[in-house]
């Protein structure tokens, strides 16, 4: 062997034991300790990572005198020491593995002390993972039935559509991405979240409390897009329909908004008012309820099942007696305002009527066997007693002037003055506004 391959052996000795040193050393760490309430099937060896990168491994799991699990850790050097603050918690590469797990440092600030080697973080600083295992047994036998019904129910969905779910499957990853972007942002702010969760928590048991009316309303909703789904061809018309009638709304909609600020001012006006509605409503709701038989039986009458039996039938098959009635009805209406003049001044004396009809046969007539009968015989004035200048014989009238004493003989007595005055003063009857015709001082003699 030559000097040169002698030196050449030596170089290649060196190096081959330079990189083994590098591969085989044990790089120098530190130790902590860390307690979970159970180990999570972590094994030894398993990495210990801080955002994804691999910074120590697990070197021993031991079960503590509580039954918690005491998981030691050793630390490189390069990220160690830790600090107070930090905390760990056990996760998954993935849901469908088991000897998969990891530990997740959350290092503390630099700013607060560090821990020393050999350091134990509580069960207050970590967190153990959830197994799919424990989520399905705090589900009850029914609700574990159903979810397994549902995923029986998605496989029979996909038997025959593979193609379709494989090219599904292409818009899967941008939906991922979206959903990822939109829970980071949900869970950003940690306390409006863990607010949500717990309101969110509290509604969950109040339809858990409904859950009979709940399923009722999940089986009517079915009803009511059964039928929906029959009349799919009306539907579908109506849709049709809609964008026109959307935008005829939306026309009244903006014409609507002068009309509401008018409406502002009315009700504004209104709230006075109001105080005093609550003690009538109260009032008219005894009226109400007795009057609905009879506004059932007018909402019969005005409409009912069938032709040729109600007011509408009669109205729609009578336009000749409606434009006969119309003049009619407008004549009548004038002649009732006509006539209020005459039925103001006869009403008063309607107690003189009454008296003179009740009275009349008893006072004017004689009677035989058969009871009170009247003699009525017309007197015109042919003579006169006054006009004898001696008095005590009878003047003829001249045949001309015999009629003149019923042109201006009249009696224009008020009310009541037909019989003696009353004690109170209510008779003879005589108005505030003294506009009735009548002469007060005609009355009968005596008390």
């Amino acid at each position: 062997m030559t000097a040169a391959r002698g030196v050449a052996l030596l170089a290649l000795v060196a190096v081959i034991a330079a990189v083994a040193v590098v591969l085989l050393r044990d790089g120098n760490s530190t130790t902590y300790r860390l307690r979970f309430q159970n180990a999570g099937q972590l094994v030894k060896d398993d990495d210990v990572q801080v955002g994804g990168r691999r910074v120590g491994s697990i070197r021993d799991i031991t079960l503590t005198d509580d039954n918690q699990a005491e998981i030691e850790i050793a630390v490189d050097d390069d990220f160690a020491p830790l600090h107070e603050g930090t905390t760990a918690t056990i996760r998954a590469t993935s849901l469908s593995g088991i000897a998969n797990r990891y530990i997740a440092l959350t290092p503390g600030a630099n700013s607060r002390a560090p821990l020393p080697s050999d350091a134990l973080l509580g069960t207050d600083a970590t967190t153990s993972i959830v197994d799919l295992d424990q989520l399905f047994n705090t589900l009850t036998p029914a609700t574990r039935k159903g979810l397994q019904q549902f995923i029986q129910g998605n496989a029979r969905w996909y038997v025959g559509r593979g193609a379709q779910a494989n090219q599904a499957a292409k818009y899967l990853d941008p939906a991922l991405s979206s959903s990822r972007a939109l829970v980071d942002e949900v869970v950003r702010d940690q306390d409006t979240f863990s607010a949500f969760l717990e309101t969110s928590s509290r509604t969950v048991r109040a339809l858990a409390a409904r859950r009979d009316d709940l399923a009722d309303l999940v089986t009517n909703t079915n009803t009511t897009a059964a039928a929906i789904g029959d009349e799919n061809a009306s539907f579908s018309q109506a849709l049709g329909l809609l964008p026109d009638t959307l935008r005829k709304a939306n026309t009244t909609f903006v014409n609507l908004r002068a009309t509401l600020d008018d409406l502002d001012v009315l009700v504004a006006a209104s709230k006075p008012a109001t105080k005093q509605l609550a003690p009538f409503l109260a009032e008219l709701r005894p009226l109400v309820r007795d009057a609905r038989p009879t506004i059932a039986d007018l909402s019969t009458l005005i409409r009912r099942p069938g032709g040729g039996n109600d007011l509408i039938d009669l109205l729609d098959r009578a336009p000749r007696l409606e434009q006969v009635a119309r003049p009619a009805l407008r004549n009548s209406t004038q002649a009732l305002k006509d006539s209020t003049p005459v039925l103001q001044f006869v009403r008063p004396y309607s107690a003189d009527l009454v008296g003179w009809l009740r009275d009349f046969g008893q006072g004017a007539s004689n009677y035989d066997a058969n009871g009170h009968f009247a003699r009525i015989q017309p007197i015109f004035n042919a003579y006169s007693f006054a006009d004898n200048p001696t008095g005590g014989t009878l003047t003829p009238i001249a045949p001309s002037q015999r009629l003149a004493g019923l042109q201006t003989g009249f009696v224009r007595r008020c009310p009541g003055a037909a019989s003696q005055p009353a004690a109170d003063g209510s008779a003879p009857w005589r108005d505030t506004s003294g506009t009735l015709d009548c002469d007060p001082s005609l009355a009968l003699p005596g008390p």
